[in-house]
Order: C-alpha cells, then sequence, then structure tokens
C-alpha cells in the first residue's frame, strides 16, 4: 500500500514568539512534508516569520480557528492533514507514525497523548487522566483536543472539515463527525507538549472549569456554553 502523504496545518493568530521554533523544528522532520500557516490577521511579525519556513503561507481576513483550519486544508495537497497548534512541541518522528497509523485504510481520523511542556504536578496528573478518558472514548465516541489532529483529507472534506460556528470543541465535534465515516484512533506512541499558557495566564481551576463545562454542554445540547475563545498570548 503506498504510504500517505501528509499536510501539517498551522493557523496563527498573533504568535510570533512561537512560531520561529515551530516551523523550524518542523524542517528538520526527515519525513517530506507540506508546511501550511494560515494567519487570522496577525499585526506582529508572525507572517513574515512564517514565510521564511513554510511552503504555504495565507492571510485571511476572517478570524476563527476552524476558519483557519478549514482554510489550509482546502490548499493542502497531502492525502493526511495534520493540524497543530503553535505553541505545540512534537518528536520529529510524529509524521511517521502518524503515515504508520493511515497506512490502516479504515482510520479516518488520529489523535495522540498530549502533555504539558513544563513540570506542574498538577497539570500532569490532570493531562495522564485526559489522555486515558480521551483513548478509551475512542472505543465508543471519540473525542479529540485540538494541539494535535490528524484526519484523511476526503473524509475531512466529506464532512465538510471543522464547524466554524463553534466557538470551541471544534476538535471534539469533527473528531465524533469523522468516526461515521471510518474509524477514529488514539495513537498510542505519540505524545506532543503543549505550553500551558492559558493554564498559567486564566488559572489551572478556571480553565479545566471551563472545559468541563463546555464538554458537559456539548454532550447535553450539541455545543459548548462559552460564545467565544479567546486567545492567550
Amino acid at each position: 500500500m503506498k504510504t500517505p502523504t501528509v499536510s501539517v496545518i498551522v493557523p496563527t493568530l498573533q504568535e510570533e514568539n512561537y512560531i520561529e521554533k515551530t516551523l523550524s523544528n518542523l524542517q528538520k522532520v526527515k519525513t517530506p512534508i507540506e508546511i501550511i500557516v494560515v494567519d487570522g490577521g496577525s499585526i506582529d511579525k508572525t507572517v513574515e516569520i512564517a514565510r521564511n519556513f513554510a511552503d504555504k503561507v495565507y492571510s485571511i481576513r476572517k478570524r476563527g480557528i476552524s476558519i483557519g483550519k478549514n482554510y489550509g486544508a482546502k490548499y493542502a495537497k497531502g492525502d493526511i492533514l495534520v493540524f497543530l497548534d503553535t505553541d505545540v512541541i512534537f518528536p520529529l518522528d510524529f509524521v511517521e507514525k502518524t503515515q504508520k497509523t493511515f497506512e490502516d485504510s479504515t482510520v479516518v481520523g488520529a489523535t495522540c497523548n498530549i502533555m504539558p511542556s513544563i513540570f506542574r504536578l498538577d497539570a500532569i496528573l490532570f493531562f495522564h487522566f485526559y489522555n486515558m478518558f480521551l483513548r478509551a472514548l475512542t472505543q465508543i465516541k471519540p473525542h479529540s483536543r485540538g494541539e494535535f489532529f490528524a484526519a484523511r483529507k476526503h473524509a475531512f472534506l466529506r464532512v465538510n472539515g471543522f464547524d466554524e460556528q463553534m466557538p470551541c470543541l471544534e476538535d471534539h465535534d469533527l473528531a465524533n463527525r469523522l468516526s461515521k465515516q471510518g474509524r477514529f484512533v488514539f495513537i498510542p506512541d505519540l505524545t506532543v507538549y503543549e505550553s500551558l499558557r492559558r493554564i498559567q495566564k486564566l488559572g489551572f481551576w478556571r480553565v479545566i472549569g471551563t472545559w468541563f463545562m463546555d464538554y458537559l454542554s456539548y454532550m447535553l445540547r450539541g455545543k459548548p456554553i462559552s460564545r467565544a475563545w479567546q486567545p492567550v498570548r
């Protein structure tokens, strides 16, 4: 079976402090990939920096993480779309592990372990539990966080990508919809690390409480309570 090609899509907004490290690390990946950055109107140096590293850089007027992700997917050439947040640290073999996962033709989507990039005991314990929870859910009603989200492009387009009307939990929603097209799986031997900048700025329990209420609302009503998801920079 042909090894699927991969396009990595990174949505950005005011990310000059993170974008160079993220994109320069993507260039170190040995497996050939297409790097796409979609910017939602940054007024800092995000776009300028991205043009030095990415294969394609798009600046769009409409803001919204789902809008940016969908726009990048529209112009991606890869068989597999990998969506990464800008502040995520990833192992350089993540593409190989993703390709191996999608060599199974029944797989249409995937996520992986997500852990904090700094040592903080409460966050480490919570994320460890959350990873176990998401892994268990893939057997029932798949969900995913957005720090790492992989999808087979033809299945992604068939379900119309991310719901641009959802201010948050768009990744959970897409994982659920993709699972109706095939298997949404958890890659157990892959871990990416996020910066915890939201938790550091807003507080651990405030962020976790918001996640819980939005998630509960989504499970009960099909949409989160939050009407907007403000970026933290």
